[in-house]
């Protein structure tokens, strides 16, 4: 396929692995979101609040880049970013790192990214099938990251083990002591537990059941979490507990600093779908923080997985 390049502002495009159409949309809503990154960035929380519509929010709520903004990058850092999006944490990546190579199956996802991040010089997005640019990307990123992508992996990567091809591919595209960052929801979360559907099949308990059906993600508890990494080489995984989850982190906890009885009190919202109140989610909280739980029913992970030096 030929090589085809354009700048949006001081952000690059490669369409060099495109298709030539778009293989993953949420629909017509893209187009509305096209508009509101093409417009003026000042008028984006003014939007948010007159649309009331969950993709306006979860696509360009500040909130989003919670989950890596207090990431302590360097100017110079390299940061591959694995299912961009539409940029709703490339801007937070960008401005601490040196520069940041984006992967986006979209075309119409990566135009949203670049207008909205027309005015950063350091972004580059290269736009088609990870599958077949992978084999392209370079093997010295100081930080490679995976925000709401791991559990997509089998759509991803063929093979009997996708998600731990995955977690090597990754892996092999750090250097020496660079850092695999990864956000996903816990198969386990409490959430699910007290009436949220899961997030990516819409059902109830489906999750909590192990997906007795068939589903384009699949996500994992914390035990899980820590086979996958152990066989993919990482010796010391770092956990962190984005509450209410890594969509819309409003806090961050870490197993140096766990929540403690009374802190969790505000979690019954739940934007994207319509959800149950099967019992009281803050006393329950409070239960398993006492019994010291809380890491196993957090309702989603963030996690830091740092290359050996000898890797």
């Amino acid at each position: 396929m030929s090589e085809t390049r354009e700048k949006i502002g001081g952000v690059s495009l490669d369409h060099t692995w495109y298709p030539g159409e778009d293989l993953y949309s949420d629909g017509t809503v893209e187009e509305k979101l096209l508009e509101i990154a093409k417009g003026d960035p000042a008028l984006i929380p003014e939007r948010i609040v007159k649309e009331k519509d969950w993709a306006v929010l979860y696509h360009f709520s500040p909130v989003r880049e919670n989950i890596v903004s207090w990431i302590p990058f360097a100017g110079s850092d390299k940061v591959l970013e694995i299912g961009a999006g539409c940029g709703a944490i490339t801007g937070a990546l960008a401005r601490g790192a040196g520069s940041v190579t984006c992967v986006e199956l979209s075309d119409r996802r990566s135009r949203i990214n670049a207008f909205r991040h027309r005015d950063c010089d350091n972004i580059e997005i290269l736009v088609g099938n990870y599958g077949d640019i992978e084999p392209h990307l370079a093997k010295d990123y100081d930080y490679v990251t995976l925000i709401g992508v791991f559990e997509y992996g089998s759509s991803y990567i063929e093979g009997k083990d996708p998600y731990l091809t995955f977690l090597c591919q990754a892996r092999d595209h750090l250097k020496p002591g660079g850092t695999l960052v990864i956000a996903i929801e816990n198969r386990l979360g409490l959430k699910y537990f007290a009436g949220c559907r899961e997030d990516h099949t819409g059902e109830l308990f489906d999750g909590i059941e192990d997906y007795p059906r068939p589903a384009h993600a699949h996500t994992f508890s914390r035990p899980a979490l820590e086979k996958l990494f152990a066989a993919a080489g990482f010796k010391t995984p770092q956990f962190y507990y984005p509450f209410p989850d890594y969509k819309l982190p409003s806090r961050i906890y870490s197993d140096e600093r766990l929540p403690e009885e009374g802190e969790l009190q505000d979690n019954i919202w739940n934007f994207d779908r319509e959800r149950l109140v099967l019992f009281d989610e803050s006393r329950t909280w409070d239960s398993l923080i006492r019994d010291g739980l809380f890491p196993l029913f957090s309702n989603s992970f963030l996690v830091m997985l740092k290359k050996d030096e000898n890797q």
